[in-house]
């Protein structure tokens, strides 16, 4: 009886130390998204004090399922972002994304794809750009006559879904181990204290 409640509460701290770790790792991922994130089940670019909605997606892997944040697969990517707020169709848009070297300082050296300043009366600003090979890189939003307002967002491309298991298991596989490791351990001590007790 003892060694079964033991054996319950190694494996109630096991999933109580995996949900932390799931919560950190969650965490983490959010903040390295930068100015992008979900919101009542809508992708939201933040600029400032403005907002946009962001949608990705590749019509000829995925058709019509959208994506926030990382991209998928490699090819042909489509985003549209769709002003919310009415001040935004008065202000210019600059639109910038460049490989994710560590270094911005030369942003022409590392830029991919440039849409220059323009006012999008529409509320609506579209590109399209073919990621040949997986990798990660950086969105630059600017708003405003002097690029008052930036939005900063990382993103991977073809490597998402990986990164994010190797991340998982790496976290989870010691927790596990360490966890059945202990109840094995506590399990044997209490068997053997049994033995003990039913020879003398």
């Amino acid at each position: 009886m003892k060694s079964f409640v033991c054996l319950k509460l190694m494996f109630g701290c096991a999933v109580v130390a995996m949900g932390a770790l799931m919560g950190a790792l969650l965490s983490t991922q959010a903040q390295a998204h930068g100015g992008l994130s979900m919101a009542e089940d809508m992708c939201k670019l933040t600029i400032g004090p403005y907002m946009m909605h962001f949608t990705g997606y590749q019509p000829s892997s995925t058709q019509e399922k959208q994506f926030c944040e990382d991209i998928p697969g490699t090819g042909h990517t489509v985003v549209v972002l769709d002003y919310i707020e009415q001040e935004l169709r008065s202000l210019p848009t600059e639109v910038r994304i460049i490989r994710d070297t560590g270094s911005e300082q030369d942003l022409e050296a590392v830029t991919i794809l440039h849409i220059p300043p323009k006012v999008y009366p529409n509320g609506s600003v579209d590109f399209a750009y073919n990621f040949d090979k997986p990798g990660k890189f950086v969105g630059l939003v600017m708003v405003g006559d002097q690029q008052q307002h930036t939005s900063r967002f990382p993103f991977s491309v073809g490597e998402s879904n990986f990164i994010s298991r190797y991340i998982l298991s790496i976290y989870m596989v010691p927790v596990a181990a360490l966890a059945a490791v202990a109840a094995l351990f506590f399990f044997m001590r209490d068997r053997r204290k049994s033995s003990e007790i039913a020879v003398s």
